[in-house]
This record gives structure tokens, sequence and C-alpha cells, in this order.
């Protein structure tokens, strides 16, 4: 069995994966909060999973993968103040909190699909799990976790020892330097929202009743209650952004490992931000740049998918559109390439087959990976048929349309035909070509009309005139 490697935020170290179960994978991902377009730093986190996911299953595992869709219950701050995104989302385009919901949802599919990101098994709706999530917090009552204020249920973090121990976080110095709650009846500085009470002056679109009242779920119950209905008490992975680790991913530790007395999750992975001048590309912010943006200033989905790949899911990297143009140059020659093999396949290259199983087992190092097609597209030693093979292999894992049809990779906005002169012909080609001049001044016609059918499987046309030799794509 393969040994992968992944870096996991709870240890700070590349851990070797061990499933809990061998062969099968449980993984949770932060989803969307969908009163809002998914911005293209945000998508990032789901190309990340998408490469994850496709790496374990590369190497024979089943993976059972939950997505989160956060559609109440999220307010403006992590202090568990302000409005509701839903509720905000709502007002802004005079709509229902439920049409908001369906609009950016089917918004977000869309935007997956434009990156070939693989669907998940599931996605689940908070507003779908609202008695899991009563449950969840009943529990954790009965076990004196809990405490009411006027404006809700919240846990008391100074009652879990390891609170804080994903992020490192030094509570005393939390303490110490805290600010003037808004919320004065906090106990700690940490403590944060399990349920949410309605302000009887304004109706709320969505709210439920409940053992304490009428209200509405906070934000990091539901990851909880939702990823342990489907994959267990315990389970294998948990994914997110960065900006998770210090408070949604620490609370959700904190509610799931009291309420279970349980191990909550065994590996921590979160991707980095997607910067822009700079800063953190953010829809608070104003700043962020959304797939349709991408599309019509001609840059395809999986141009941007390449891009990512060129630097390590855990890096910060910086937006521009120069960098992204110069990236999609760069991805549709390695296409172009990749057509100039031809339509015969031969079989995987082994030295280069296990270079990609070594970068992306290696915390899934896919930058590295791609050099590596780079490298064997000016390999000499490996024939077309067989590049061919290996582009396909390397698919498997990059997702980035080798091996589709012209129409399909039309749909997908690449547009090789637009890009690649006529009179530009493949490395394999021209060498080809070489060969085939040699072997008609030595009358080898048998051998030149050998190389005149290889090169026609190569999508090319030979065409002999007074001038010599010419060649036309077919």
């Amino acid at each position: 069995m393969a040994v992968i490697k992944l870096y996991n935020t709870l240890t700070r170290e590349k851990d070797i994966f061990t499933p809990i179960q061998e062969g099968t994978v449980g993984m949770y991902n932060c989803g969307p909060t969908v009163y809002n377009y998914a911005h293209i730093g945000n998508l990032r986190a789901y190309v990340f999973a998408d490469i994850l996911r496709r790496t374990l299953e590369y190497h024979g595992n089943k993976v059972l993968q939950i997505v989160n869709i956060t559609d109440v219950g999220h307010l403006v701050s992590d202090e568990d103040e302000g409005e509701d995104k839903m509720e905000k989302g709502a007002a802004r385009e005079g709509k229902t909190a439920q049409e908001i919901s369906e609009f950016y949802t089917a918004s977000f599919y869309e935007d997956r699909a434009k990156l070939n990101i693989a669907p998940a098994n599931r996605y689940t709706k908070a507003t779908e799990h609202i008695p899991e999530q009563i449950a969840l917090i009943q529990k954790l009552e009965e076990k004196g976790y809990t405490y009411k204020t006027s404006d809700g249920v919240y846990f008391d973090t100074a009652k879990f020892p390891d609170y804080g121990k994903l992020a490192k976080l030094n509570i005393a110095g939390l303490k110490e330097g805290a600010r003037i709650e808004t919320n004065k009846e906090k106990k700690n500085r940490t403590d944060f929202a399990l349920w949410k009470f309605s302000n009887p002056e304004e109706r709320r679109q969505q709210e439920w009743p409940s053992p304490w009242g009428i209200g509405f779920p906070g934000w990091h119950i539901e990851c909880s209650a939702m990823s342990m209905k489907y994959l267990g008490e315990t389970f294998d992975i948990h994914t997110g952004g960065i900006d998770h680790i210090p408070v949604h991913h620490t609370n959700e530790i904190a509610q799931a490992e009291c309420a279970t007395g349980k191990k909550f999750v065994n590996y921590w992975l979160h991707s980095g931000f997607v910067n822009v001048g700079g800063e953190r590309m953010a829809k608070s912010a104003g700043n962020f740049v959304r797939m349709a943006t991408l599309e019509e200033k001609g840059i395809s989905p999986l141009a941007y998918r390449y891009w990512l790949l060129t630097a390590h899911y855990r890096k910060t990297i910086n937006f521009t559109w120069e960098t992204v143009a110069g990236a999609q140059t760069a991805f549709f020659k390695l296409h172009e390439t990749f057509l100039g093999y031809g339509e015969t396949n031969g079989v995987p290259n082994e030295a280069y087959a296990a270079k990609l199983t070594s970068f992306l087992d290696d915390d899934l190092e896919t930058a590295g990976a791609i050099a590596s097609l780079w490298d064997l597209t000016k390999d000499s030693t490996v024939s077309p048929a067989d590049k061919r093979a290996t582009f396909l292999a390397y698919e498997k894992i990059l997702g980035l349309g080798f091996g589709w049809n012209k129409e399909k990779l039309t749909g997908y906005g690449i547009k090789l035909e637009a890009n690649l002169s006529e009179k530009e012909i493949p490395t394999e080609i021209e060498k080809l070509l070489e060969e085939r001049k040699i072997a008609r001044a030595e009358k080898n016609w048998k051998r030149s009309d050998e190389i005149r059918d290889e090169i026609a499987k190569m999508g090319y046309k030979v065409i002999d005139g007074s001038k010599g030799m010419d060649v036309q794509k077919i």
C-alpha cells in the first residue's frame, strides 16, 4: 500500500495517512455560505479537496466525501454578533432566504463543474439538519458544557482543557488582551453560541422552535452535527481554508469531543489564501473575482485550476491577471503538445508514473507533478504513444482535461486552434520528418511510408511536393 504523507494542522507535521478502516476514507470539506457568489479564492479550497480525493482514489481507496452548504446561522462576525449572512443577503436582493440559498447553491455547483471538481457523495444543508443540531446541543447541555444568556445558549470553553489545540491558541493571552465584549454575559472570551434566540421585535425568515426558545443554530454546530451523522463520531479527514483554524474548526473540535468523549478527526488539512494586491481576497473587502469574471476576461476555468496547481495548496498565492494569463498560455501549450502525440495509446512510462505518485503522496505536491509533466514532453527516450498514456495517468489526479474531445474542451474555454499556428509542428513530428527525409534520400521507401503512417496516427498528414515535404494537421 502506498505511503501517503499529509500535513496535519493538528500535529504541525507531515503525518503518514492511515485510514480508520483500510481502503475507505471519510472526508468532510467545509462548504460555502450561500448568501453570495463564491469567489475564486473560496474555490481554491475545493480544488485542493478534489486533488486530495483523486490522490486517495488513485491508490484504490473508496472516499466518502461530505460537503456542507451553510444556509443559516453564519453571522457576519466570528464573535456571534451582527446579522445572519443569509438574512442580510435576502434583504440586499429583496428575496427570501430560501430563494437566496437556492440561487447561490446552484451557482456554486456550476463553478464546481467548470473547475472539473468531482461531485461530493453528499452535499448537506444546515437547514435540513436542525433536529441533529438540537440533539447535539442537548447532549452538551446534559454533560454540563453549556450555559444560557439573554441572546442564546453558549458553549463554556473553560470546561474543555484542550480548547485551542488545533490553532495552538494562547488562551491566557487572549484573556489578558480581551476587548470589551459586546455580549457581557459571556463567561469567557472564547465561548461561542450553539443556539441563538430570535429577537422578538424582528421576525426572522429562518427560525425554529427548540427546548430553549425560538431561534436558529450557531454556525459551528452544523458541521459537527452533520459530519458525525454521515461519517461517524471519529472520522479520517476534515478540510477547509486556513481562516477556519482559530475559530470555526477549533469550536467544532470542542463541541464534538465534549459530546462524544472521543477524538473528532484524525487529520486536519487547510489550504492557503488567494491574495489580491497583497491582501486576502474576500467578499467583505470587495476585492473578489468571480469565476464568471475570469471567463469574461477570456480565462478558462481549467487554466485557473492549472494555475492553482502550480503552487502548493498550503502556500498563499497572489492573483494578478498577468500571472493567470501566462499560466493559461502554458496550459494551452501543454494541451497542444498532448494532442500532437496522436490517438494511439501506449503504456504509462514507469519512471514518470512513479514521479507522479512520489509528488502527490508527499502532501499533494502538485507543482512538482506539473513540472515533471513538462519534463516528459522534452524526453526523447519516451515514445509519443507512451507519452500520451502517461499524460492520461496524470490526468486521473490533476483533472486538467487531457483526453477530452474537442467539443468538451471548447465548452471549458480551451481554444487550442486559436493558439496553435498551422505551421507550429510538435517536436516529435519534426524528428520523424527528419528521419523520413533521410529514409527518402537513401531510397528506403518502405521506411518512408511507415513514418508517414506513424505521423498520420498522430493527427498530421505528410504532403510530398516538388519543394520537399509539407505537413498539415488533419
